[in-house]
């Protein structure tokens, strides 16, 4: 406590509450696992699968892996450290904005990602096999099995959801390092600053990477690649538009 003011008093309002609602809803996930399928419901699926609705492109970044903790406090911790500065460099308004676009912009991203793996599948299949992976793959994964080959593969595309604020998240990443380029900043384990321009770069170069080379690794990198993507375009008009000056920023 400091003159009155809390801890949580003085974390910036855009930041906080997504904080707050991020964990109610993972542990909303949990307490109510018994009667709500809160994945399936409102995980972001494959736009040709039954379990699709549009409203996913938002609910899926509010929800986390409930069988690992390391999911939902990393992408928490990360939001908590970057998203302080940056909320007050850009405002509430235009913070939130930004979230919830690069949140929406990777699962699109995704989708397209999604639809070309699909394509490159679906032609060695027959029309029955296709929709039976539709109608009941899911079902099949929920037993904690899967058709073999192409048909397995197809049927992780369709039925698996995505989740996780991830995409949001790797945004929000880009956006400090494109504000504050030469802030710098200390990863775990290497005890020299790295500046932030370079650390997400490096991130980015990772990110592309995996998702080159363990496309079944269960991480959504496209999507984390998406919202990096999605944000970097918002910024460079922000700053052709003289919305943000990144010469007012530079540390």
């Amino acid at each position: 406590m400091s003159r009155g003011n809390s801890f949580f008093s003085n974390i910036p309002p855009v930041t906080k509450h997504l904080i707050i609602i991020n964990f109610i809803c993972w542990l909303a996930s949990i307490v109510f696992a018994s009667r709500i399928d809160f994945t399936r419901l409102f995980g972001l699926h494959f736009f040709l699968s039954p379990d699709f609705n549009v409203a996913q492109l938002v609910t899926y970044m509010f929800l986390h892996d409930t069988n690992n903790i390391a999911h939902i406090f990393f992408n928490m911790f990360t939001l908590f450290m970057f998203g302080i500065t940056l909320e007050r460099a850009l405002g509430w308004k235009r913070f939130l904005f930004y979230y919830l676009s690069c949140g929406i912009g990777a699962a699109l991203f995704q989708e397209v990602v999604g639809y070309i793996r699909y394509e490159n599948v679906i032609g060695v299949l027959s029309a029955a096999d296709v929709e039976q992976i539709r109608q009941h793959g899911s079902e099949l994964l929920a037993t904690g099995m899967n058709w073999v080959g192409d048909a397995g593969t197809l049927n992780m595309i369709i039925n698996v959801p995505t989740i996780g604020a991830s995409g949001a998240v790797y945004g929000v990443l880009l956006a400090f390092a494109f504000i504050f380029p030469n802030m710098p900043l200390y990863i775990m384990f290497i005890p020299i600053p790295i500046k932030a321009k370079w650390m997400v770069i490096g991130y980015g170069a990772i990110e592309l990477l995996l998702a080159l080379s363990t496309p079944g690794d269960g991480v959504a990198h496209f999507c984390h690649l998406g919202g990096m993507l999605f944000g970097l375009l918002m910024l460079l008009y922000w700053k052709k538009k003289g919305i943000i000056d990144r010469g007012n920023y530079f540390y």
